[in-house]
């Protein structure tokens, strides 16, 4: 942040949306503009299973389901102890329906803030044909899309940035989320 700025007080702020959301470039970019903080990717957590990794599909095994809450405990875990040291965290993932009330929940440290970024899910394709990775092979954006809208707790605060640069959804962050996105 520029010095004419105060910083915001030291959170944990949760980022979530579907694949494809900005949820990696919004949250790397934010960590970037605030004093003494953290960019902690929950799917590292799932990257690191070298052998017997069971990855969520629209019909998850028990082992992936299993797995994916490994994931998200060790993101809280990780994000309490970050904030413990005095960093404000900046966490990341693709955290959808009754997950999402989870892991608030395992996050013990406040003030806990969740962005739900949720743009349409034409600007997610056209966002996702401009990648160099293809996050949607067995998932259907739209399927996602349905799951965040109709299946995920309003928690926090929800933002349409389909037609927001990059720059502007941090903007709207930092102005809002420490005031609307606060978890009790």
């Amino acid at each position: 942040m520029d010095n004419s700025t105060s910083a915001p007080e030291q959170a944990i702020v949760l980022i979530t949306g579907i694949q494809a959301a900005g949820k990696s470039t919004i949250a790397r970019m934010l960590a970037e503009r605030l004093p003494r903080s953290v960019h902690l990717r929950g799917d590292l957590f799932r990257r690191m299973v070298v052998n017997g990794r069971a990855d969520m599909t629209p019909e998850p095994s028990e082992e992936a389901v299993r797995q994916l809450r490994l994931r998200h405990r060790l993101t809280a875990a990780a994000a309490d102890d970050y904030f413990r040291e005095g960093f404000t965290v900046i966490a990341q993932d693709v955290i959808l329906g009754e997950h999402l009330t989870d892991m608030v929940t395992m996050i013990q440290q406040r003030p806990l803030l969740v962005v739900v970024l949720a743009p349409r899910a034409e600007a997610v394709s056209a966002r996702e044909a401009a990648r160099s990775k293809n996050a949607y092979s067995e998932w259907g954006i739209n399927l996602l899309d349905h799951g965040l809208r109709h299946d995920t707790p309003r928690l926090g605060l929800w933002l349409d940035t389909s037609d927001q640069t990059p720059e502007e959804t941090v903007e709207e962050v930092i102005g809002r989320a420490w005031t609307e996105a606060r978890i009790p």
